[in-house]
């Protein structure tokens, strides 16, 4: 079994893969060697993976090397099993790349759009014979909320509503909503729209934190069950084991 590390602008994700399924899964804000004790003590982990957006994590590398012995830090220099087509991999968020690979995995042979809700939401493009295209990047749905109230003088710090927000809203809040939501599902929509008048019969898979909320929004999507950021960082894991690059 692998142990993923998944250090995201938010929060850390560890999982446990067996034969590319999620058996085990922890979060929390910060890297926890508590946990994973935790995880090793239940599960027969043999090697594992490490991705950060945040920065440096020899440290993290260092204490899963003592435990497991076998660790992977992916970085820009890692081999994957896609073919890269961004002009600048070192700039590349590597959580982008590693959904990208994992939705290779569980959409062989299609072409892909990923829509990834998170502190960002991230759209990319892998092709069905294997090319990362790249994609866009924008505001997610609560950098865009706290970018209205710390960036004006009197607009309140908003949450998105539970019910379809109102096309007009009616209260100062509500308008803020409806702006919020409805931006980013008519966003989303016109990527895809564009999309599909260009390549030919792409998926569409939404994941992130925010996913549930918007793919019930926006028509003829799926909801990825499967992590894909996990079934990549897995996905690359193993192709490095059999590559021979995994120290």
């Amino acid at each position: 079994m692998n142990l993923i590390v998944d250090i995201g602008n938010t929060l850390v994700k560890c999982a446990v893969m067996a034969e590319g399924e999620c058996v085990a899964e922890r979060c929390g804000e910060t890297f926890s060697v508590t946990i994973v004790d935790e995880l090793c003590r239940a599960y027969p982990i043999s090697k594992s993976i490490v991705s950060s957006t945040r920065g440096e994590v020899a440290g993290v590398v260092a204490a899963l090397r003592r435990r497991i012995g076998r660790c992977l830090e992916f970085t820009p220099r890692t081999p994957v099993p896609l073919v890269n087509d961004y002009l600048t991999p070192d700039t590349l968020g590597r959580d982008r790349l590693a959904a990208a690979v994992g939705a290779a995995a569980i959409l062989p042979g299609r072409n892909v759009l990923i829509v990834d809700f998170g502190t960002a939401v991230t759209v990319d493009f892998v092709s069905a014979d294997g090319h990362f295209c790249g994609g866009c990047i924008s505001p997610g749905l609560r950098s865009r909320f706290r970018a209205l109230h710390e960036h004006t003088a009197a607009l309140p710090l908003c949450e998105a509503p539970g019910a379809e927000p109102e096309l007009f809203g009616r209260t100062t809040v509500r308008a803020i909503q409806s702006g919020v939501v409805q931006s980013i599902v008519f966003e989303i929509e016109g990527y895809i729209a564009r999309m599909r008048q260009k390549i030919d019969d792409p998926c569409v898979i939404f994941t992130g934190g925010d996913a549930k909320y918007f793919a019930k929004r926006i028509k003829n999507t799926i909801f990825a069950n499967r992590n894909p950021v996990f079934c990549g960082l897995d996905r690359i894991l193993e192709f490095n084991v059999i590559e021979e690059h995994l120290p």
